[in-house]
């Protein structure tokens, strides 16, 4: 397989956690960013994250932090773009995506989205909802360098859904199943930090 770069999306706004950066919530002991890098750090090269704002907030984290190229937080999109600019700058062929407020994602993430990868080189996880029907995880995805400057001009002319841009090249799916939790389970309000506490003990 191909290396990739890894790039953890952490440029949203967390407005249902009440603001700040979800990714620096502590989880039983550990930051979620933390527990983020040490899952997706085995299974790519290089590894940035995309966040906006004081990049020093992260200077314990040690690794480079990409800001959005482009204004008013476009939405992950934009950080997918900021990702691939800067693996083209160091001729990695392609990233992976990884969502900084889900940390129990799968180990063999970037191994089954190259295996699933369409005939642009794009793919996307999915796992089931509540009831069995799969779905897209839109923030973990594969995405090859070489359609960055048509995912910036998909964005410059007011494009924002994830899949609306990857159905247009024909992604691939690589589906995940679902034992006693979802593996992309994340992190959006205050309730749901108890209920990764009770995930992770039961991992324990």
């Amino acid at each position: 397989m191909t290396e990739v770069a890894g790039v953890i999306l952490a440029g949203g706004r967390a407005t249902r956690m009440g603001g700040g950066d979800k990714g620096l919530r502590m989880l039983g002991g550990q930051s979620l960013m933390d527990r983020v890098i040490a899952r997706l750090a085995p299974q790519c090269g290089a590894m940035a994250l995309n966040a906006n704002g004081d990049p020093a907030r992260f200077g314990d984290l040690g690794l480079p932090v990409l800001s959005d190229s482009l204004p008013d937080h476009p939405g992950p999109l934009a950080g997918v773009l900021a990702g691939l600019d800067w693996a083209a700058q160091m001729g990695v062929p392609a990233i992976v995506t990884a969502a900084a407020d889900t940390p129990f994602f799968p180990n063999d993430l970037v191994a089954r989205l190259q295996a699933a990868a369409g005939p642009s080189g794009l793919a996307l996880a999915a796992s089931p909802d509540d009831t069995g029907r799969m779905q897209r995880q839109p923030t973990f995805g594969l995405w090859p360098v070489d359609l960055r400057d048509e995912l910036r001009a998909a964005l410059l002319g007011g494009l924002r859904k994830i899949v609306l841009w990857t159905d247009q090249h024909h992604a691939g799916t690589a589906e995940f199943s679902a034992q006693s939790y979802d593996p992309f389970f994340n992190i959006n309000r205050p309730e749901d930090i108890a209920a990764a506490e009770a995930l992770l003990a039961g991992q324990a």
